[in-house]
Parts: C-alpha cells; sequence; structure tokens
C-alpha cells in the first residue's frame, strides 16, 4: 500500500530527515509548506510532484507560484494557505513547524483516523489541554516524533498506563554541559548551536544547550501521556542513545535505546502501527561500553527549573515560558542577550505576566494566541534591561 504524507516545515532539519524516508519508501507526497525557502520548497515540490504547497509568508506567494509555473501543484501562501495545506487529505501529516506558528495550521490538520506525527513541542506547551482535546474530539491520533517522548510511547507498550510510577525524559546536556558558570557568560550563538550528538535547527539547538528543550519536553509529555508533573523526571545522558526510561509499579524499568538519528522515530510515526524497514544505523552496545547519567544541574542551567516551576503552576505558564524563550533565543543569536540572559529574561517575563493576571488556562486557539502576543510584548519590554546586564 501507498501511504500518502503532508509535511508542515517541509525544508527544516525534520522536514528533511523524514523526505529522506519517503525517498527509500512507498510514499506519496501530498503537501508540503515552509516558511520562507522559496527555492528549496518549490525543488521538493517538483521533486515530489507535490499536490499542494503553501509559504508561510504571503508575500512570497508570487515567486513560489513563479518558481512552479507549469507544474500542476496548488500554490497557496499565508495563515488560511497553510491550514489549507495541513488539512489536504492524506494519511499521515507530519507537523515540523519550528515554534508557536505550528498550532493553528497542526489544529487545522486534525481529522478522524489521521495520524498526527508531531515534532512540535510548542502545539502542546502552548496550548496542550486545548490541542489533545481537540485530537481527540476529531478522532485524530498523535503520535510523537520528538526521540523522548517517542521512546515513552514504545516503552508504554510493556504495561499498563496506570501501572507506571514514573517516566525519565534524557538530555545529553548540550554543547556545555561541563563548563563553568563564569564561562557561560561569554559563549556565542555559533557555540551554542554545536550540538554533540544531534544535528537539529539553531533555536532547538541552542534551547538544548540551555536545557530548556527539556523542560518544554517535561511539560509536552504531562499533556501528551496526561502524567502528573511529579510522575516526569530528567537525567542528563551524554551519550544520547537511551531515550527515556519508563518506570513500573514493580519496579521494573524499560528503557528506549538507538542511535541518535531523528529518521529512526520519524520512521516509527510513518509506519506505526507496523515498523519501517529501512537502513537504519545500528547501535554497538560493545563499542559504546558503557552508558552515563547525572542528575541535570538546575543552577547553571536555570530554563529547565522554570520549565517545571511553569508546569506545576499551570494554566497559561507553559505558554509565556515558550514565547518568552522565543524572543530570548532570537535576541541571543542576534548578541541582544547573554547565554545566561535567556534564561534570566524568561524568568522576569514569567513574574510579569502572573502580575498582570494573564496566566489564566485558554479556551481557545485565540486565546492561546493571545496570551503568546502578550508575552512577546512583555519580552520585548523587559529586553532592554536585560540586555543592559549582559553587556
Amino acid at each position: 500500500m501507498v501511504t500518502s504524507v503532508s509535511i508542515l516545515g517541509a525544508t527544516g532539519s525534520i522536514g528533511a530527515s523524514t523526505l529522506d524516508l519517503v525517498r527509500s519508501g512507498n510514499f506519496r507526497v501530498v503537501a508540503l509548506s515552509a516558511n520562507s525557502d522559496v527555492q528549496k520548497l518549490a525543488e521538493l515540490a517538483r521533486e515530489f510532484d507535490a499536490d499542494v504547497v503553501a509559504i508561510s509568508k504571503e508575500q512570497l506567494y508570487g515567486e513560489l507560484k513563479s518558481a512552479l509555473a507549469g507544474t500542476r501543484t496548488k500554490v497557496l501562501a499565508g495563515p488560511s494557505g497553510m491550514a489549507e495545506a495541513a488539512s489536504a487529505q492524506s494519511d499521515i501529516l507530519l507537523s515540523a513547524i519550528v515554534g508557536a506558528a505550528g498550532l493553528e495550521p497542526t489544529m487545522a490538520g486534525f481529522a478522524k483516523g489521521r495520524k498526527i506525527a508531531l515534532a512540535n513541542k510548542e502545539c502542546l506547551v502552548t496550548a496542550g489541554a486545548l490541542f489533545m482535546r481537540e485530537a481527540n474530539a476529531k478522532g485524530a491520533i498523535v503520535l510523537p516524533v520528538d526521540s523522548e517522548h517517542n521512546a515513552v510511547f514504545q516503552a508504554f507498550a510493556c504495561g499498563r498506563r496506570d501501572a507506571v510510577s514514573n517516566v525519565t525524559l534524557t538530555a545529553s546536556g548540550g554543547p556545555f554541559r561541563t563548563m563553568s558558570r563564569e564561562r557561560l557568560a561569554h559563549v556565542t550563538p555559533e557555540e551554542a548551536v554545536r550540538h554533540p550528538n544531534w544535528s537539529m535547527g539553531a533555536k532547538i539547538s541552542i534551547d538544548s544547550a540551555t536545557l530548556m528543550n527539556k523542560g518544554l519536553e517535561l511539560i509536552e509529555a504531562h499533556y501528551l501521556f496526561d502524567l502528573k508533573p511529579s510522575q516526569l523526571s530528567v537525567l542528563i545522558h551524554p551519550q544520547s542513545v537511551a531515550h527515556a526510561l519508563v518506570e513500573f509499579h514493580d519496579g521494573s524499568i524499560v528503557v528506549q535505546m538507538a542511535h541518535p538519528d531523528m529518521r529512526i522515530p520519524i520512521g516509527f510515526c510513518l509506519a506505526w502501527p507496523e515498523r519501517m524497514e529501512w537502513n537504519a544505523p545500528k547501535l554497538d552496545l560493545a563499542k559504546l561500553g558503557a552508558l552515563h547519567f547525572e542528575a541535570p544541574d538546575y543552577e547553571r542551567f536555570p530554563a529547565l527549573q522554570l520549565a517545571r516551576n511553569a508546569l506545576l503552576q499551570g494554566g497559561a505558564a507553559p505558554n509565556v515560558l515558550n514565547a518568552a524563550n522565543e524572543v530570548a533565543v532570537e535576541a541571543f543569536r542576534k548578541r541582544a542577550l547573554s547565554f545566561p540572559g535567556i534564561a534570566a529574561l524568561v524568568e522576569g517575563v514569567l513574574e510579569m505576566a502572573e502580575k498582570e493576571g494573564v496566566l489564566r488556562e485558554a479556551g481557545t486557539v485565540n486565546d492561546a494566541l493571545g496570551v503568546d502576543h502578550i508575552a512577546r510584548r512583555f519580552a520585548a519590554t523587559l529586553l532592554p534591561q536585560f540586555a543592559a546586564k549582559a553587556s
């Protein structure tokens, strides 16, 4: 059987890994989207003979239309175009748009029996309760692409959900795992994006360096698997081969292990409930020799504690955390904020949001996006004072 696939965020690292698997399997591409890379999107549309393509930036519609002149591919743009591309009929919708921008188009793709391969953690961080409620109401099947959540999903097959006592997500520790607090104050964006194990986009790589990525994943796991915050923990695991540990009430711990290659969890989602047969990289445990685990350092990497606090606080706190972090990471990339300033700015925005009373849980997508907008405005307002501290 041919499996039809739509990919939101086709030109990013997750999109590239997905299309690498699509080339080697029995798949048909229905829809592709990108934020602004017209040339790459057009190349992919031609290669895979996509039915529909959408570009997020509306002003690039004409350029994309010209690039695909003479093809049968329908060209769309802007929020409505992204939503239409997401809702194009296919067996699987893979959502790999980075940031809160992925929420609306992903939810537009919900349909009965449709698999939603979710690589956008912000959908759950921004509006987790709403997202899962709507997915269940529409009959969509949400499958996690993040390696850690994919590992949890696989490990859950070993026992009943109510027999789970604890879920531990692992983190590599990023490029600065052993770096002193003094040295962290002077790291550059170029250093922060050099992840030791994974090939990822700049935003996610920086989040991994601050450990915010793992904090967002705790929040994601809470909503995705309906787990209590007390059931979730983090371990630093530099080798990045044990992706999650699920402990059951009888003391058994089930660990999913695999080579640190995003194509493995992506392939799992594409083929689920079967397993995809492809030339996957294999682990050589004898060569690896030993697995190393350590507790996270919350003092050097306070972003992880901020995320856990937001999870405990609930309501819109995770949404505010995420929006502030996106602003802070972008400021760091532009050298307007130091590396420690990322967490400091996020903390300042959370405090301001609580004072202003904007932490009520979102009831609609518009509510969630409204809080996201307010948090970004707070972050922009506070940025100068944190930038001054960093200089």
